[in-house]
């Protein structure tokens, strides 16, 4: 099951084991049950601390599943199905908390886990290529492992098709908490355990509104927020980093092979070591963070105010605002109601849930001709709408697309609603620009990949905005209010690549302290 080199490591990682850890499997006569029974003993055969049990399923129950807990205890974690894939990592993270290695989470998030009073039963649908779906479910395992009245179970929908159906799975991960819909997306420990924590959101509010003002606040996470944190720091400056999540839009990225000196990374990983790079300096992170106004400071040279959605407000010397962009929605009839029920923007996530399906990938550049790739070796059929009359992706992936034998090409289609039968998608309906004519596709998945929109609704009536909503800045980053400077996708700057973002935070940085020295003298 797994190759030599895969098994080494593993066998490294689980000397870490301080505890034994016992690995009960419920097999059936199912491919992927000989799968799982592999891939068990070839762990057991890594480390005398783990044991597996092997039991019939019953016929009520799922399988393949196995729990990874310790001899003599019923509780720990989940999985149903074989976690291979972006999950591999999932289980060796499993396999070491279970085994008594302390994870690295912040204490006191811990301990708010270990105090959350209640029955939690989750349960979290992924596929084995969604890049998102491993922090949801290394989340939840964590939760189930340092409180036993947590439960967890991670479901491979791929191997698990009926549940997917019958659930109405479109998208994911998508968590169920006590038999409800819980979430879907993206979602960071302190964000599910806010949302179960009643009183978290409050408490967390009342610290950050106590905290003393800041020399530069930065205003978002993602590259251009981390490189302005390194350089604002780097001068000795109190900084602190305001972010909804850290690492931004960069998150749902998949490879990444254009950014100079890394040859080639995935998105996930090159956010975490953007943030593991602000950490080695004295920058006060605060993840989790929604902005929602900017109070400019008074004329006689007072504090900048950034109000959060929690309540709390943080004050500064000078803003940086680093809020990125998110993905452009096509704003038609039917979108809204059946996003994640078969209008989705992820292919890599949600791909395999549309295997042997027709689907269309709204979107001619580079990102919906990719997403189109992709998805023909997926699903049965792809149809690619384009409202212009040409595709403007790269000629080296035009050529790709063209090679492929299950995919239409529509140019000069405006896409005017999304068609369903009130639970899910089941076709799209698009205007021909060349003569009006309105034609109806069937199919069972549409991927939005029609470009982005800058996230700065909040800012509206304060900072100048273009008419696109970008925030407008001249070639120092400043913005028309005096001590605010902006930086990344979120603003006029042309080309929206994270290598232009990460230069652009640097250079919103080093304005941001000019600024400073001239004005006043930096706490």
């Amino acid at each position: 099951m797994l190759d030599d080199n895969l098994k080494t490591q593993l066998k490294a990682y689980l000397e870490r084991l301080t505890r034994p850890v016992e690995l009960v499997a419920s097999l059936d006569d199912s491919e992927a049950s000989r799968e799982l029974q592999a891939l068990l003993q070839d762990i057991q055969g890594l480390s005398d601390q783990v044991s597996v049990v092997e039991k019939k399923a019953d016929g009520a129950e799922r399988a393949p599943v196995f729990l990874i807990t310790n001899p003599g205890q019923d509780s720990g974690v989940r999985f149903a199905g074989v976690p291979l894939g972006h999950e591999f990592t999932s289980l060796v993270l499993a396999l070491l908390h279970v085994g008594g290695h302390p994870s690295k989470e912040p204490a006191e998030l811990q301990e708010q886990i270990k105090d959350l009073d209640g029955e939690f039963h989750f349960e979290t649908y992924y596929s084995l290529s969604c890049h998102n779906c491993p922090d949801v479910v290394q989340a939840l395992n964590l939760m189930s492992v340092l409180n036993p009245r947590i439960t967890h179970t991670a479901i491979d929908g791929g191997v698990f098709q009926q549940e997917i159906a019958e659930r109405e799975i479109m998208a994911v991960p998508t968590v169920f908490l006590n038999g409800e819909r819980f979430g879907q997306g993206r979602m960071e420990l302190g964000e599910i355990v806010a949302k179960i924590d009643k009183g978290a959101v409050a408490r967390e509010a009342a610290k950050l509104g106590a905290k003393d003002p800041f020399d530069v606040l930065i205003v978002g996470g993602g590259p251009a927020g981390a490189a302005a944190a390194v350089y604002a720091a780097r001068k000795g400056i109190r900084t602190g980093v305001a972010a909804e999540r850290f690492g931004g839009q960069v998150l749902d990225t998949v490879d990444i092979e254009n950014y100079i000196s890394v040859q080639k990374t995935v998105g996930p990983q090159f956010a975490a070591a953007l943030e593991r790079h602000v950490g080695d300096y004295a920058v006060d992170i605060m993840n989790l963070q929604r902005a929602a106004a900017l109070v400019p400071a008074s004329a006689d040279g007072g504090l900048i105010e950034v109000q959060l959605e929690s309540g709390a407000t943080l004050r500064s010397r000078t803003v940086i605002l680093s809020t990125g962009a998110r993905w452009r929605n096509m704003n038609v009839a039917g979108e809204e109601q059946y996003r994640t029920k078969g209008v989705t923007y992820c292919p890599h996530c949600d791909g395999p849930l549309f295997k042997g399906k027709r689907v269309a990938v709204i979107g001619g550049g580079n990102s919906g001709v990719e997403a189109a790739i992709d998805l023909a070796g997926i699903v049965a059929h792809v149809t690619l709408l384009e409202f212009a009359g040409e595709l403007k992706a790269d000629a080296v992936l035009q050529r790709k697309l063209k090679s492929l034998p299950n995919v239409d090409v529509i140019v000069n289609a405006q896409t005017t609603e999304v068609n369903g039968d009130g639970s899910r998608v089941t076709g799209i309906t698009y205007k021909d620009r060349t003569n009006d004519e309105s034609k109806q596709i069937a199919l069972e998945g549409i991927f939005v990949q029609i470009g982005l929109l800058p996230n700065t609704d909040w800012l509206k009536g304060t900072v100048e905005l273009s008419r696109h909503g970008e925030i407008m800045v001249d070639a120092h980053g400043r913005t028309n209010l005096p001590g605010v400077f902006a930086a990344g996708d979120c603003t006029t700057v042309p080309f929206k690549q994270i290598v232009i973002a990460a230069g652009d935070g640097s250079k919103a940085a080093l304005s941001a302290f000019d600024h400073l020295i001239r004005t006043s003298a930096p706490a």
